[in-house]
């Protein structure tokens, strides 16, 4: 029963008051007060058309005036907003109270109390906009003192005494139209405290948040500053391990009865610059973010640095049985890059290449572009293998501090996922993108274009290391 009431009260309600259950209960609320104030107006009525001034015009205005409250809800509809229907209801209401006042009764009148509802209505339902209210209040009562004054008196239409049952029933009414809305006012009062105490509480929570932002920022600032300054103390042992076994290695092979530790000591060889790279990431790392890492450009030939680069990865290629392919076109030049960032992120991703790919093939494109949106000619990197290839939720993560594409990379492949999160922050130091697609089980392709700042000339003769027959050759 109260579903059905409900959906039919709703049905007068436009859509935008009911987002907010405040809203809607305010809205409901001037709904029923309009489909039974009339009812009650119609009590006060029916004793009047039993008297001798039941069938004058006076009554029929004001049979008039209490039937119009009924088209109120369907005004509420048609509007989508309180502010037109609660106005014309307390300027008809206003009316109502004085016609009915002037007629039946003066200031005994059945009508009278009306008048303060009226006002109530108004201040409870636009209080923010209750200028126009008054005014329009202020009008009425200013005609109605006119008119008496100019009559002189109120017109005799009814013998006081017989009003007093319409009296009776008036105030009743008048009663339960005011407990109505009070019941209404507490219920709204009720849900605004909650509101604002869960406003209170949710800006409590956020100022902690941040708070504890910020001690989150500070304390990873700290550890940054704490890495970066701790770079030659950490690098200074671990070149002297490196550098120790390469001297062992050397007299090693010079001595033939100290051969069989040629092994162990390219073990530690391995080990030693495995830990190397590791500790140089986590510290590029630290020192981007405490800002404490710069460019450093100067002009590059760019044959020359492939060339270096390559040499470098190949051993790791080569270790899984995998061929890499140069595409570069002879005469790209000597440009003006920070060489040391460059040459790190080309390695990562070879590097990243080749780990993830068996007996495969890896591609190395170099390309000058120019580029219409900056003006400005681009170095086109782009690293294609035919790995194993990622899935569309690892791509989301791969360039996060730490990242991997799949919870057991780490396990089967090694690495501690700071390659990419450090080419990506490379590429953003120098103006640079990184992108990349992949598919699972069909491989990978990394794509990074960086900025020229400025030609350095042709550089062809930076070239002449690299095979000049093809574009495209085997490098490994």
């Amino acid at each position: 029963m109260k579903h059905s009431t409900n959906r039919l009260i709703d049905w007068f309600i436009p859509a935008r008051l009911r987002e907010t259950e405040s809203d809607l209960l305010t809205a409901r609320t001037f709904v029923i007060l309009h489909l039974l104030g009339p009812l009650m107006g119609q009590c006060v009525t029916y004793f009047l058309s039993r008297t001798t001034a039941g069938m004058s015009w006076q009554f029929w205005v004001i049979e008039a005036l209490v039937a119009a409250f009924l088209v109120t809800p369907f005004l509420l509809r048609l509007c989508g907003n309180l502010a037109l229907p609660v106005f014309l209801s307390v300027q008809t209401l206003v009316g109502l109270s004085l016609f009915g006042s002037y007629y039946f009764g003066g200031i005994s009148s059945p009508f009278l109390p009306w008048f303060l509802i009226a006002l109530i209505l108004g201040f409870f339902y636009l209080s923010d906009r209750i200028v126009p209210v008054l005014t329009g209040v202020a009008v009425q009562l200013g005609a109605f003192f006119i008119i008496r004054g100019l009559d002189g008196e109120f017109p005799a239409l009814l013998n006081p005494e017989t009003l007093g049952y319409a009296n009776a029933v008036s105030i009743i009414a008048a009663l339960c139209y005011m407990t109505l809305l009070a019941l209404h006012y507490e219920k709204v009062m009720r849900m605004r405290m909650s509101i604002e105490q869960e406003m209170n509480d949710h800006r409590t929570q956020l100022v902690r948040l941040a708070e504890a932002m910020e001690a989150a920022k500070a304390a990873s600032k700290r550890k940054s500053i704490f890495l970066a300054k701790m770079s030659h103390e950490l690098r200074t042992p671990l070149n002297a391990v490196i550098g120790y076994t390469e001297m062992l290695r050397e007299n090693c092979e010079d001595d033939e009865s100290m051969a069989h530790k040629i092994e162990d000591l390219d073990r530690i060889h391995a080990a030693g610059r495995h830990l190397l790279a590791l500790v140089n990431d986590v510290i590029d790392l630290s020192s981007i973010e405490a800002n404490r890492l710069e460019l450093s450009t100067e002009p590059i030939a760019i044959a020359t640095l492939v060339e270096e680069v390559v040499a470098t990865a190949s051993p790791l290629i080569d270790k899984r049985g995998n061929k890499l392919f140069v595409d570069m076109p002879e005469d790209i030049g000597t440009i003006e890059l920070d060489a040391l960032k460059v040459r790190q992120s080309i390695l990562n991703l070879l590097s990243n290449a080749a780990k993830f790919t068996t007996s495969g093939t890896i591609i190395l494109r170099v390309l000058r572009k120019s580029s219409a949106s900056i003006q400005r000619d681009m170095l086109h990197l782009e690293v294609a293998d035919n790995g194993i290839g990622m899935s569309a939720d690892a791509l989301q993560r791969i360039f996060d501090d730490f990242g991997q594409a799949e919870n057991d990379t780490a396990s089967k492949f090694g690495g501690t996922g700071l390659g990419l999160a450090l080419t990506r922050r490379f590429c953003q130091m120098m103006d640079g993108t990184i992108s990349v697609q992949s598919d699972r089980g069909v491989g990978t392709s990394f794509t990074i274009e960086i900025p020229i700042i400025a030609p350095q000339g042709t550089g062809k003769d930076a070239c002449s290391n690299l095979n000049r027959q093809s574009p495209s050759r085997e490098a490994a």
